[in-house]
């Protein structure tokens, strides 16, 4: 990794100039050079020790947060509180806010200037995220706690099924527990939706047949009904059949899920599914941040935070309409290459009705659509060593998104490995409507969510050594989105997308990314409508019109984070591009991609910091 080669360096050149001058001057030295060479040591062990009390500090505050959240706690595999969920209450909020500023007057006592380099970006990067928080507190009401992308509604039942293993007796009860635990949060759920509502912040209308038919998914088959095993019901007793115990512990266990499914999990969501009703007659179809209180400023500031740059939301919309301009002309040349006459609009709509592209929607089809994602991904692995010094140790494995969430969940996505590395990196993908998964996207789709992207980033990033916590599980959109969608051009690089239309895909999807610039900030900047964001999709790109309808959905419930995958990008080919003029002959992919992946997620400025010191460092040797 490219920061601890620099660290590893500094010390290595200290040390041989160091011996030589002992070798030359060894009856020379005066009682005043020993007396300076002492005070020079003096000043190393107390900068070592002042960045020792500050990884500590940031391994406390990073624990303390963790264990104040339940379900964070089964995304990285611990297990005291599994049989919890957090506290999403208005009140737990202010405490994480007065929390919060504790732990800045804490980080802010740290002497910086005793910090070794290393430590004084992580505590740089823990100021400014301290700094953040505190400052967004006053947003905390602007979002939308259900919606067709997210919520408690749909997670509470992912994190039981994806993350909450049984591999003992105590894991079931607490299982078991939270079942029971669900009506206390779901009435915090109500609550919260409830206090939005009374500032003006409802959802548009769109959004709550969703959220209702994902709830009542949830409550729907055995033990609910007579129909087939619900997928809660289902998952318990997958997960319990695992287990050695007698048939009377079972049986015990079985009883109490049972009673636990109908009197806490169905009562539970039919409680929610009733609150969602109410606030839905509240509804209106207006869709962009615009109609928030202070929507303008809110929309502005989570540009700032989704980019991790001063870009206005006019100059991200002249960027993405730039860029949609260019892909299409680079989309003309593949339509050359195939021998299609027409026009590009001509040639999406092809490519859009085209069902040699389309898998069958059935068991089969898609079988065979996750059979070869797979054999994409294991190929890429194969190749790694031309593009990467370093390899995440993690496995990684490819999964339909499961039914219950399936309708209303994104087209693709991943989930990290927890925290010890015993459950691997998972690459989602959305069968639903086989329409929306065409074959020719299925190359840069497996590059993006598996190797060489997310995987590769997400996996590295938490098996670094010697950086804090909550850098090596932090985020920052801009980076790791950005660093997803350069990961689907960079297979073309090595020879990949021998087939025109998978690279006419692979531009597709990049297009789509461009595309998003343009809408999101017309949406809920311009006061462009959902319908005509809708039309940009379906006029500028080869997607499906369900496609470009959940997408606009999804700009809508979540302002400005589509902007980041396109920006992130093109910050990553400026600086490549950058290094690989200044440097040359010396310029090396593996050592750039190091570069890029060995400090963990950082804002934009100091990635650009990072490969312009690997560039003079690469100069100097």
């Amino acid at each position: 990794m490219f920061e601890y080669k620099k660290l590893a360096l500094a010390v290595s050149l200290v040390f041989v100039t160091t011996a030589c001058t002992d070798a030359v001057s060894e009856q020379t030295t005066t009682p005043a050079e020993t007396q300076a060479s002492a005070a020079e040591n003096n000043s190393q062990a107390v900068a070592q020790t002042e960045s020792e009390k500050a990884n500590q500090l940031f391994e406390d505050i990073f624990m303390e947060n963790v264990m104040r959240s339940p379900m964070y706690q089964s995304y990285l595999g611990i297990k005291k509180d599994q049989d919890k969920w957090d506290d999403i209450s208005d009140a737990a909020k202010q405490e994480e806010l007065e929390l919060q500023k504790k732990h800045l007057e804490r980080v802010m006592a740290i002497d910086e200037s005793k910090l070794n380099e290393q430590t004084k970006l992580s505590w740089m990067l823990m100021k400014q995220k301290l700094e953040n928080e505190i400052a967004d507190f006053k947003w905390r009401h602007h979002n939308y706690p259900v919606n067709q992308m997210f919520g408690l509604h749909s997670s509470v039942a992912s994190l039981l099924i994806n993350q909450h293993g049984i591999s003992e007796v105590g894991d079931a009860e607490d299982y078991i527990a939270r079942l029971n635990g669900l009506p206390a949060l779901f009435d915090q759920l109500a609550e919260n939706l409830k206090l939005r509502a009374e500032k003006g912040i409802i959802a548009p209308k769109f959004v709550y047949p969703y959220v209702i038919s994902d709830s009542k998914n949830i409550i729907t088959g055995a033990p609910f009904d007579d129909g087939e095993a619900s997928a809660l019901w289902a998952d318990f007793n997958k997960k319990l059949d695992g287990l050695e115990i007698d048939d009377e512990q079972r049986s015990a266990l079985v009883a109490s899920a049972k009673q636990a499914m109908l009197e806490s999990v169905k009562p539970a969501y039919e409680s929610l599914i009733a609150a969602v009703k109410g606030i839905e007659k509240q509804a209106t179809t207006k869709d962009g941040a615009w109609k928030f209180p202070d929507g303008e400023a809110f929309y502005n500031n989570a540009l700032q935070r989704t980019t991790t740059t001063d870009l206005t939301a006019e100059e991200i919309h002249k960027i993405g309409l730039s860029e949609v301009e260019r892909i299409h002309e680079e989309m003309r040349g593949i339509m050359k290459k195939v021998g299609f006459e027409g026009t590009l609009q001509e040639f999406f709509v092809h490519m859009r009705n085209n069902d040699d592209f389309v898998y069958e929607s059935t068991e089969e089809g898609r079988k065979r659509y996750l059979d070869e994602a797979k054999a994409i991904i294991d190929d890429m692995r194969g190749r790694l060593d031309e593009l990467f010094v370093n390899k995440p140790k993690a496995g990684l494995i490819v999964k339909a998104v499961e039914p219950f969430r399936e309708k209303s969940a994104g087209k693709a996505f991943y989930q990290q490995p927890s925290m010890d590395g015993s459950r691997p990196g998972t690459y989602y993908a959305n069968l639903y409507d086989m329409a929306s998964m065409p074959t020719y996207q299925m190359e840069a789709l497996a590059y993006h969510e598996g190797i060489p992207g997310h995987h590769m980033q997400i996996a590295i990033q938490q098996e670094l050594e010697g950086i804090p916590k909550f850098r090596r599980f932090g985020r920052y959109t801009a980076y790791s989105e950005g660093w997803g969608l350069y990961t689907e051009k960079l297979p073309k690089e090595i020879g990949l997308y021998e087939d025109p239309y998978s690279d006419f895909g692979r531009l597709a999807m990049e297009l789509w990314r461009a595309v998003r610039l343009v809408v999101d900030t017309g949406i809920h900047d311009k006061k462009w409508t959902r319908e005509e964001g809708i039309d940009f999709y379906v006029t500028n790109t080869p997607n499906a019109k369900a496609d470009a309808v959940k997408m606009v959905e999804r700009h809508v419930v979540m302002p400005g984070q589509a902007t980041a995958y396109k920006i992130g990008m093109l910050k990553i080919m400026e600086l490549r591009e950058k290094a690989r003029t200044e440097l040359g002959d010396k310029f090396d992919i593996r050592e750039f991609h190091d570069v890029i992946l060995g400090n963990g997620p950082v804002p934009l400025n100091i990635l650009e910091q990072f490969v312009n010191d690997y560039i003079s460092e690469k100069k100097n040797a």
